[in-house]
């Protein structure tokens, strides 16, 4: 647990003199009201140091740190304006209250109410900044201690909160650490799955991934050594947040994204950074459209620096960012890097400008008098990365940059964007493709009983549309999976000597329902539809006891002439180990593969993969389901083809890539093309599926690998 000496001896890294005898009187002070209360003062006490340490890294001055000592006096303990005023004087006392007030601002989530919170900050920016960063000090810590909150609805909405107002104050202030942490902790209470995932693949390969940075760090550091510069390298993987976002807004998986790490190179002055990044693009090329400059033309908030991404060693896109150390320190702490109180000093002409758009939206508000044209000024300055919306009422739906009249429609309703078959944006007729802007009035054209297309999934940017339109996809193959199924299990039952319809009036039907552990009758008719259940497995739990023994089954007749003990086969067939089992050449089966079983004569059971082409001309009846016995496996043969660019020691890095992650090579097979393209055919031994995908992996970062695939 920190202390008030931390604090103090981080303040005094950049405040050398000073008033520490100020700081130590407001921890005192705090320390003692706190614990009159008694309830979870030391939590309390230990909050208020972590929000001065916070303050500190922003490198404020000791009157931001005194006052967030005290933040939260007010609302938590029984001291009066009249004690602080006198203790501390009427700058601190304003500080403190102001951050009060909006401690006390309710959170709904609707835009009006987070436009309204909105609306009171920049009032509060207004007066003192001061307030603003100590309440994102407040913040942030409050959310890297939510996780010991035990209501998780509270969990959902104080993040919700988070990302509906701090976030984009810290963005639009230029805070861009805060920004970053909270984004990631507001990732891991608002899409949990989806930041675990990113987390597991992160912590996959994070050995290679240092050992890779490492690596380009010294070659960038040798060859700026070399014209005479002496810079400061760093690297690190982009932040989850922006990992995730990515694959939301392009649509991609995380194996697709393959900028996910950035360096940043701080040198000494503008002109080295100019020239650095023409040593960096002769290293490595750059890829177009992929450079920016933000020195020549900074950023709202004054953030500066040049942004490039190229393909680094062993072809990986790597993002590279320059700037100076003035820069980097602005690109760290934003606005708050400009802020000084010192007395008698004048700011320049760039921290003003700086400031003035606060001044600017805090003068829209005292004259502009329509709320939603203030509001639109408010939600553009805020969220830059956004766009907002009007409906033919005048409503204000906010989406994704580049949404589109699809996001729109499902945006107001499902129903209105699975029936939408057109769209006017301004009165005029647009695609349903058609990337919309901010201030655009859109109008949705709907039509009773029209149904979505697959193609929609191409054309949305929103997680919510996207998900609608998939959910409707499966209604609509679990529709047609039933209405296959009734009609399979028909012709079985018919060929059977049964009724189908009288079975399913049965009251003997719940039972087998039950069995294969449904919970109604349509999920059983899906699932054989589906193909995973035969026919033949519902009629035998219908009537096992009308079974003729006097002739065997297929399946009978099967196991009688096959119990030949097959240890180690890595399958179970109907709960028994000991049948003859063969796996097919056509489509290699491996662990943790969808497989289904087919009876052949007199070699066992042959092992498919469902989605085998081979497998879908077998006779059904044949048919018979299997699972992996995970007590049981072996190693498994798989080939997978390598397109690669041809150069010296291209096969031996494969391999040894291979082999560095003991893997057994059974057979190699490659050619070279006219174009001096290699294809490689490579037989591999393996456990499973997650070690086959790993492996995949591997050989992707091997330079000049362009696509490494299972052959199916």
């Amino acid at each position: 647990m920190i202390g008030i000496t931390d604090v103090l001896n981080s303040l005094t890294t950049y405040l050398p003199n000073v008033n520490q005898e100020l700081l130590e009187r407001a921890y005192t002070f705090a320390t003692r009201y706190h614990q009159a209360k008694k309830k979870a003062s030391e939590a309390r006490i230990a909050h208020l140091l972590q929000v001065a340490l916070i303050l500190t890294d922003m490198k404020l001055d000791f009157e931001s740190i005194a006052s967030g000592l005290l933040h939260d006096i007010f609302e938590e303990t029984k001291a009066t304006e009249e004690e602080i005023t006198n203790e501390f004087g009427l700058g601190i006392y304003k500080i403190v209250i102001g951050v009060s007030k909006l401690s006390m601002l309710p959170y709904k989530p609707s835009v009006s109410h987070q436009v309204e919170n909105l609306r009171k900050m920049i009032l509060a920016m207004s007066e003192d900044l001061r307030v603003i960063f100590i309440k994102l000090a407040d913040r942030l810590d409050d959310m890297r201690t939510l996780h010991l909150h035990p209501n998780l609805k509270h969990q959902h909405l104080f993040a919700q909160e988070t990302h509906d107002v701090y976030i984009p104050i810290a963005g639009r202030l230029g805070i861009y650490w805060i920004k970053q942490e909270l984004e990631d902790i507001v990732l891991q209470y608002l899409h949990t799955e989806e930041y675990q995932q990113i987390k597991q693949n992160i912590e996959a390969d994070q050995i290679d991934r240092e050992s890779y940075i490492g690596k380009v760090k010294s070659i960038i550091i040798d060859k700026l050594q070399e014209y005479g510069f002496s810079a400061k390298v760093s690297g690190r993987v982009k932040s989850y947040y922006s990992i995730y976002n990515k694959m939301i807004t392009q649509n991609l998986s995380y194996e697709e994204i393959y900028d996910i790490i950035a360096f940043r190179i701080i040198v000494d002055s503008i002109s080295q950074c100019y020239e650095t990044l023409g040593i960096i693009h002769a290293l490595w090329k750059p890829i177009p459209k992929k450079f920016k400059d933000y020195i020549s033309m900074p950023k709202a908030n004054m953030y500066q620096s040049l942004h490039t991404t190229v393909f680094g060693p062993y072809g990986k896109r790597v993002e590279i960012q320059i700037r100076t150390k003035e820069m980097d320190q602005v690109a760290k702490s934003g606005i708050a890097a400009h802020w000084s109180y010192k007395e008698g000093r004048e700011f320049d002409e760039q921290t003003k400008a700086t400031f003035r758009w606060i001044q600017e939206l805090v003068q829209q508000h005292l004259t502009i008098k329509d709320p939603d044209e203030f509001l639109e000024h408010v939600l553009i300055d805020f969220y830059p990365d956004e766009i907002y919306v009007f409906t033919p009422k005048g409503d204000i739906k906010n989406l994704p940059k580049n949404s589109t009249p699809l996001d729109f429609a499902y945006s107001v309703h499902s129903e209105v964007g699975n029936e939408c078959v057109g769209a006017k944006v301004d009165g005029r007729l647009v695609s349903l493709d058609y990337p919309l802007k901010t201030g655009n009035m859109v109008e949705v054209l709907t039509s009773k009983g029209h149904q979505p297309s697959k193609d929609w999934l191409h054309y949305v940017k929103t997680a919510k549309a996207r998900s609608k339109i998939r959910q409707w996809i499966k209604q609509q193959e679990r529709d047609r999976s039933i209405a296959l199924g009734k009609e399979i299990c028909e012709k079985a039952f018919r060929k059977a000597r049964l009724n189908f319809y009288s079975f399913l009036k049965d009251e003997k039907s719940d039972d087998v329902v039950k069995t294969f552990h449904f919970d109604n009758m349509d999920d059983l008719l899906a699932h054989v539809g589906y193909g995973k259940i035969t026919p033949n497995h519902v009629i035998q739990k219908y009537t096992p006891h009308e079974e003729d023994t006097s002739k065997p089954s297929l399946f009978r007749r099967f196991i009688e002439s096959t119990r030949k003990k097959r240890a180690g086969s890595g399958v179970v067939v109907k709960g028994l180990n000991d049948i003859l089992i063969r796996f097919s050449k056509c489509c290699q089966p491996i662990p943790d593969d969808d497989i289904i079983g087919y009876i052949t004569q007199g070699h066992g059971i042959s092992i498919h993969r469902r989605t085998c082409a081979n497998a879908l001309t077998l006779n059904p009846e044949r048919q018979i389901e299997v699972e992996w016995d995970r007590s049981h496996l072996e190693a498994f043969p798989v080939k997978i083809h390598i397109q690669c660019l041809d150069r010296f020691g291209l096969l031996s890095d494969i391999t040894s890539t291979i082999t560095k992650n003991k893997i057994n090579i059974i057979d190699v097979n490659s050619r070279l093309n006219d174009y001096h393209m290699v294809d490689c055919v490579i037989t591999l031994s393996v456990s499973d599926t997650e070690q086959l995908n790993k492996i995949i992996s591997a050989i992707r970062k091997v330079k000049y690998v362009k696509h490494v695939r299972r052959i199916e």
